[in-house]
């Protein structure tokens, strides 16, 4: 058999494309043929979805693919991604599929893919592609089982909970996959409860599923003032990324998040190595490093951090979207629940409120995560000429690149999840870090000065 992709859902780090256009239900069924015929060990594969509307019909296509080359399916059902990957551990299994659009709109869909409990991205992704444009199709037998470990994953999340005060919280799922198992653990926590969204809805009737844009966070926040609550919690589409907003309504960034969790795991654990993406501030790497730690920079996606932790045998890693793996103590994959729980034991020891807490970190200006809209088969390019004209300057380009000044650095580098160039300014001042603006400005003008007028 001979089948072609659309070259634009082979992304760095998972298939990811619009449904009906990129996206087809046929790609489920290949995936599953390609896929399954990889497997060479006791081709058990875990599939789980997230509750948007076409995830459903993929979900069906792409057993029909698997079943057909010998796999052995088990269906979880809905739910978050964590629990996709928690359930490898649980049975052992070969493989683990799930099917989601992440923070990404409700007609994006695709598919994160483990093999043998690892990320399979990159290169495995691009191989995938290039084995369905010719391969040998033989049916075998199969197995097709259900198995529901909703309640499994919820007690395993419960028993690292050591809450010593009540805290009063309000969850927000944002109608995401993982809705339930937020309501389940919300109910174990002491203190008073505030649930938003989280009846699992693949339209997001409320609001954009992505905790990362301050928009999404606005009925958060004012719940979280209104009721005089200790902090705010918010998940993405399918729970592998957190937003936080603490007592006083501020949107608690990811790279702070992330140093707060690692400090306490320094606490325990003097000298482990804690790794943070491109786009995070530089007070995380410093402030690791003050406290006895070994921090790394690391390129930005869930495969790519979760290879860097295997490689450096790091506690913890995270970026600044709110993907924070932990192996302290946990599996080493991205989990917001679990996140969740680790920040919740840290407030429930400490005498401080979560305000006061990020308070105490040095204070630096910089700009949120910025996106531009740029066309997929454009981005790369224009982050390499970017790059080649930086010969004067002091910069990394491990991912994108990040020019790196006595006052402050500013980073651009081409999305691996959506037709965009990211870009993050950081400074010692104001001043500095509109100075910092003002370059990439430049810089980018060189290249596609058409674009620079999305930057504000």
């Amino acid at each position: 058999m001979k089948y072609f992709f659309d070259p634009t859902i082979i992304r760095e780090y998972d298939i990811r494309g619009i449904y009906g256009d990129t996206l087809k239900k046929i790609d489920a069924k290949v995936i599953g043929h390609v896929f399954g015929l990889s497997l060479n060990k006791n081709k058990v594969v875990n599939i789980c979805c997230d509750g948007r509307k076409s995830s459903q019909p993929l979900k069906e296509k792409l057993i029909e693919g698997l079943s057909e080359v010998g796999c052995n399916i088990i269906d979880i059902g809905v739910g978050p991604t964590p629990m996709l990957y928690y359930s490898n551990f649980l049975n052992d299994s070969e493989a683990g599929i799930m099917i989601t659009g992440s923070h990404n709109p409700s007609s994006h869909n695709g598919f994160k893919i483990v093999k043998n409990k690892m990320s399979f991205f990159g290169i495995d992704l691009k191989n995938l592609a290039k084995s369905a444009e010719n391969y040998d199709l033989f049916l075998k037998i199969s197995s097709y089982k259900k198995f529901d470990i909703e309640d499994k994953y919820v007690n395993m999340l419960i028993k690292s909970l050591k809450q010593k005060k009540n805290l009063n919280i309000v969850w927000d799922a944002g109608n995401g996959s993982a809705g339930n198992v937020m309501k389940k653990i919300a109910h174990h926590v002491k203190g008073e409860t505030i649930l938003l969204y989280d009846d699992i809805d693949g339209d997001f009737p409320n609001h954009h599923p992505d905790p990362s844009d301050p928009n999404t966070l606005k009925d958060l926040i004012k719940s979280v003032k209104q009721n005089n609550m200790d902090l705010g919690i918010a998940f993405d589409g399918d729970g592998d990324r957190i937003g936080v907003v603490d007592n006083e309504g501020n949107i608690i960034p990811g790279d702070l998040l992330l140093l707060l969790l690692g400090i306490d795991v320094l606490q325990k654990n003097e000298g482990a190595c804690i790794i943070g993406d491109v786009k995070c501030s530089q007070v995380l790497f410093d402030e690791i490093e003050k406290n006895g730690g070994r921090a790394i920079m690391s390129k930005t996606g869930h495969s790519l951090i979760k290879d860097s932790m295997k490689k450096e045998s790091a506690d913890l890693a995270g970026e600044m979207s709110g993907h924070i793996f932990f192996a302290d103590d946990y599996y080493g994959f991205d989990d917001a629940l679990y996140a969740s729980i680790r920040l919740l034991n840290i407030l429930s020891k400490s005498k401080k409120k979560l305000s006061e807490l990020i308070f105490q970190f040095p204070k630096l200006y910089n700009t949120p995560e910025i996106r531009i809209n740029c066309d997929d088969k454009e981005k790369f390019k224009i982050i390499e000429q970017i790059i080649s004209n930086q010969k004067n300057n002091n910069y990394s380009a491990i991912d994108g690149i990040r020019v790196k000044y006595e006052y402050g650095w500013w980073l651009m580098r081409a999305s691996n999840t959506q037709a965009a160039i990211v870009l993050r300014c950081e400074a010692n001042t104001l001043e500095g870090l509109n100075i910092m603006k003002e370059r990439v400005k430049e810089e980018l003008k060189r290249v596609k000065p058409e674009l620079v007028q999305q930057i504000t």
